[in-house]
């Protein structure tokens, strides 16, 4: 790998870690980086191999593994301070440690109703200490991961607690 290409990973890396969460057009993203659409879609999966980034889709069976990510996230909340510096979403803070912390010991996807859906039975929504149930009150085992409280109640989980998960 020259010079040349790991200056458009980091780029990319600074991209994805700037945005909150990153929702990929390759076609754009490809020109901003300087790279080719199926080069683009390489590099993304050889930073999610190398532990940088995680790929998150919607449902992992069938085809959907083979096409580009719903969305991506910079593999931890640390790597998002060095690459992003200044430039950081308290949203996207709280969603990649939440991920991070299922990613490996739990089947983790998109879900269409909130953020994620953890083996396809558990529905969580992260937010801050004022985000309401509102939107996943209708479903089942439904929780709201919520930052910057110290106690939880009912379907509301302290966030921070997923870090015992680790």
């Amino acid at each position: 790998m020259n010079y040349e290409t790991l200056v458009k990973l980091k780029k990319l890396l600074i991209s994805i870690a700037t945005s909150a969460p990153f929702t990929p057009n390759i076609t754009k993203l490809s020109e901003k980086v300087g790279v080719s659409r199926n080069t683009l879609i390489q590099a993304i999966k050889i930073l999610d191999r190398a532990g940088l980034v995680n790929e998150l889709y919607k449902d992992t069976s069938g085809i959907g593994v083979l096409t580009k990510p719903e969305k991506l996230f910079i593999n931890n909340t640390n790597l998002m301070y060095v690459l992003a510096k200044d430039n950081i979403n308290i949203g996207n803070i709280r969603e990649t440690f939440f991920l991070n912390q299922f990613k490996g010991i739990r089947e983790i996807n998109l879900s269409n109703e909130s953020d994620f859906i953890i083996d396809k039975k558990y529905t969580f929504e992260i937010g801050g200490k004022n985000k309401t149930k509102k939107q996943i009150a209708t479903l089942e085992n439904a929780f709201v991961a919520k930052d910057s409280i110290e106690i939880g109640f009912g379907n509301n989980i302290p966030v921070w607690l997923f870090g015992f998960m680790y």
